[in-house]
């Protein structure tokens, strides 16, 4: 049960307010760890958000490590019509002839004629007998298909009376037999259709109700679903027939890759015998590494700019943050304008972000020793700074990088990508990706991820905060019980002097009397 508080009835004093101001200087030490949580808070921001940037980078340096980044052909077909191209990164430059017996191409088989329509005047779906008059009772036929190199065989049953021809072509579809069934309500036709190449199949079986096929010696005009397709006989696609530097391929496929080329078939030729014959030129995409390099670089520059902001951003030391009793004194905007000073330059002339920024910089001029090729350093090949004062940012050279890139893919590949157990014998790429990665490490060490799994924050600063919580806690606790005390105190002076009074008033009323 709560103590009973007496606020100056008998003093006339303003207890509350006594109380209030006495309780403002004890609570100096509780909004003194206050705002030092509230600054390790802003501190491990700004440290994420520079940590986030450095992962952003290291994707970028990621890229420049492979050497496929390097290694892109640009491919052209003589024949756009006939075939499209592309090109692996190990593809020899030169040009190349191929020749088109014919594309690949599955099984097609489509009612041939107008089906009657699957609803009826109300838009109701029919059921099989009611749309075809022929049917009656159980429907039943056998699939024979071809599914991942093997033949597959599905038996399927329906009942007339209350299956539809949807039931049918999801129950077909459903098996996933290599064989694809399909209805279009437009034009009331029924299709079945496979993949391309040679081992597709369709094939009828069974089909007592000649639903699929039509009878031996009939007319596919006489058949339910009016397909071009006869009893147990297999109906197969083809492969994809070309020639290649005098060598003969089959493929189940009209995309197909020979050599390191990607092709495309679009057109066949007539008569396989005449095939339509097309040259392939296959060349170094400078363009593409170019832009990969450019879009680095930029990237490059755009993280040791975040970087140097924090480094360089002036610190406000008459700017505390605020404590609650201030914030209620202000309007939000001087609240946000004053916090913007309380929490700039937290992180000027911070040891890890100078010790990366240094290590990045040094990366990025530093030469690559036993190099193969005629560049051993991005100066070489027209990337390099231009004024001290822009912190290490780099420009490009186009023309001259381009030159390098013509003149020496294959180096400029080495420069960045090269492999060895020798710092100075590593790539650009390679170093700088380490020093990235490095970089990352020191700064989850202090301040932690964002993106961090773990439950619990172990850094530096995720610990001094838990144990600023636990001090701020142990504080208010402790502010409670000398509130309470205070109290306690006035409450009893409050009483004694009550009890004073009372005597005072008796001893005058007898001596009243008197």
């Amino acid at each position: 049960m709560a103590d009973l508080r007496v606020g100056g009835l008998a003093t006339g004093m303003d207890i509350e307010s006594i109380v209030k101001d006495l309780m403002k200087a004890e609570r100096i030490p509780l909004d003194k760890l206050k705002q030092d949580k509230q600054l390790l808070e802003w501190k491990q921001d700004d440290y994420r958000e520079i940590n986030k940037a450095l992962f952003d980078f290291r994707d970028k340096v990621f890229d420049l490590k492979l050497q496929g980044t390097f290694n892109v052909k640009n491919a052209t077909s003589s024949n756009e019509d006939a075939v499209e191209v592309s090109a692996g990164g190990n593809v020899t430059d030169g040009i190349y002839t191929l020749d088109i017996k014919q594309m690949a191409r599955g099984v097609n088989k489509a009612s041939a004629s107008e089906l009657n329509d699957e609803v009826d005047a109300d838009g109701n779906t029919l059921a099989l007998a009611d749309q075809f008059n022929s049917l009656s009772g159980t429907l039943s036929f056998i699939l024979k298909g071809w599914k991942d190199g093997a033949e597959t065989t599905e038996d399927f049953s329906f009942d007339t009376s209350t299956d539809n021809i949807y039931d049918v072509v999801n129950e077909i579809n459903s098996r996933d037999m290599g064989i694809t069934a399909s209805y279009d309500s437009k034009l009331n036709r029924f299709f079945l259709t496979t993949p391309t190449g040679q081992n597709s199949k369709i094939q009828v079986t069974s089909d007592s109700s000649n639903f699929l096929s039509y009878a031996s010696g009939g007319s596919s005009a006489d058949t339910v679903l009016k397909l071009d397709i006869e009893e147990n006989i297999a109906y197969n696609g083809v492969d994809a027939e070309v020639d290649f530097g005098g060598g003969q391929f089959s493929f189940a496929d009209n995309k197909f890759t020979i050599n390191g080329i990607n092709f495309t078939l679009k057109d066949e030729p007539a008569d396989p015998a005449s095939p339509i014959t097309v040259n392939v030129n296959v060349t170094n995409d400078t363009d593409a590494v170019f832009n990969k390099i450019k879009d680095f670089v930029e990237s490059y520059n755009d993280t040791i700019d975040k970087i140097y902001d924090k480094l360089q951003e002036k610190r406000y030391r008459d700017y505390s943050p605020l404590t609650e009793e201030q914030k209620e004194e202000m309007s939000e905007k001087q609240i946000e304008l004053w916090e913007e000073k309380a929490r700039s330059g937290l992180l000027r002339n911070d040891r890890i972000l100078n010790e990366i920024i240094s290590d990045m910089r040094m990366t990025m001029a530093g030469i690559v020793e036993n190099v193969s090729g005629k560049y051993d350093s991005l100066d070489e090949i027209g990337i390099s700074t231009q004024n001290w004062h822009e912190n290490g940012k780099l420009y490009i050279d186009e023309d001259k990088l381009k030159a390098a890139l013509n003149d020496d893919p294959e180096g400029i590949n080495s420069l960045f990508t090269n492999s060895s157990e020798v710092d100075s014998e590593k790539g650009i790429a390679m170093r700088l990706y380490d020093v990235v990665v490095e970089g990352t490490e020191l700064l989850t060490d202090k301040a932690g991820s964002e993106s961090s799994f773990s439950l619990i924050d172990n850094s530096y600063i995720g610990k001094r905060l838990r144990d600023l919580s636990d001090e701020i806690e142990d504080w208010e606790e402790r502010l409670i019980e000398i509130e309470d005390r205070y109290w306690r105190e006035f409450t009893a002076m409050e009483k004694a002097i009550n009890q004073m009074n009372a005597q005072s008033m008796w001893l005058a009323q007898q001596f009243g009397g008197m």
